[in-house]
């Protein structure tokens, strides 16, 4: 039986995204609705080969919806997501703001399936770097009991939506060909330049980002006390995120079984080829469903101690993905 579904967000990176997944996992619709703001309202999107019109979002627009894939920002979440689960849908959130609601599950389907059915009427998506991290570090913290992590992040454009990406490209048109640039998107020079995530800094040295990381990975996993902290750098990457993770164990771990858990491991897929000095690259994840990981290596400073090293897709399995596989659940 189909689904009356609606997009918040329709135009934008993820919810393109979103619209090429429903298509390709062939989601049961009997409707689809695709809502942007007023600027983008009576544009077209394609799906399954048809023009849909795009609609302004408005509090009315959910009448008869049974599920709501929200990807416009925090404020906009906060302000419809409510009239959504009025009119009786489900809404399936991806920004940032249900997230640490205690009432409002935050599910990577991998991980915490279960948590799903104690929505009541929202769930929330989790931050991109958390979900790729999450997929790799879960079932060794199954395994041996993560007792630090320690991860840095390099993060492409992609995290800060369409414009950022294109952005990025036109910079370094630009810089290439000995031309000026004025940025409107993101804050530091960024064609062959890297700098610490430019989200909000807070007063310990955090910014919200590393923040993030730690807080929704305590609430997944189901683990208040989980010890993790990140340094998230913004890299001139177009599309998915890499990181570099360390975890000590409260047990030793055996690397071969690391390699046998993460081969098993759903969503995720192992790739590298040692001779070649070949491991995965954000080339390698660009559009495809699976966390690839590699690299695992002894850390030769610390007992009951691995690195490794992962690369996952930000829009696809980052946001769009981890949604729809919700959504499938529901």
């Amino acid at each position: 039986m189909g689904r009356k579904v609606a997009i918040m967000g329709a135009t934008g990176a993820v919810g393109t995204e979103l619209l090429a997944l429903l298509e390709e996992r062939k989601f049961p619709i009997a409707e689809l609705k695709c809502l942007a703001s007023a600027r983008s309202a009576g544009k077209t999107v394609k799906f399954k080969g048809t023009d849909i019109k795009i609609e302004e979002l408005k509090h009315d627009s959910f009448k008869g919806m049974d599920l709501v894939l929200a990807s416009a920002g925090g404020s906009i979440s906060k302000e419809f997501a409510p009239s959504a689960v009025k009119a009786g849908a489900v809404v399936v959130d991806n920004t940032s703001f249900f997230r640490m609601d205690p009432e409002v599950p935050l599910v990577v389907p991998e991980v915490n399936p279960e948590d799903i059915k104690k929505h009541k009427g929202i769930i929330a998506n989790p931050n991109c770097s958390t979900i790729i991290m999450n997929l790799p570090v879960f079932p060794l913290h199954k395994r041996w009991k993560v007792k630090r992590a320690v991860i840095c992040t390099y993060q492409a454009s992609s995290g800060a939506g369409a414009r950022a990406m294109e952005e990025l490209m036109l910079e370094t048109r630009a810089v290439l060909d000995g031309k000026s640039f004025t940025r409107t998107v993101i804050p530091q020079p960024y064609a062959f330049n890297l700098f610490p995530h430019n989200s909000k800094m807070g007063p310990d040295g955090y910014c919200e980002e590393e923040v993030k990381m730690l807080k929704e990975t305590r609430k997944i996993f189901h683990e208040d006390s989980f010890c993790l902290t990140a340094t998230c750098v913004r890299v001139p990457i177009l599309r998915a995120h890499s990181e570099a993770i360390n975890l000590e164990f409260e047990n030793t771990p055996d690397i071969e079984e690391a390699y046998e858990i993460l081969r098993k491991a759903p969503g995720v897929q192992v790739l590298e080829d040692r001779a070649a000095n070949r491991w995965p690259m954000p080339l390698d994840a660009s559009g495809k469903d699976p966390v690839l990981v590699g690299r695992l290596r002894k850390d030769q400073s610390r007992a009951n101690s691995i690195d490794l090293w992962c690369v996952g897709d930000q829009i696809r399995k980052g946001a769009a993905l981890n949604a729809i596989q919700i959504a499938e659940l529901l």
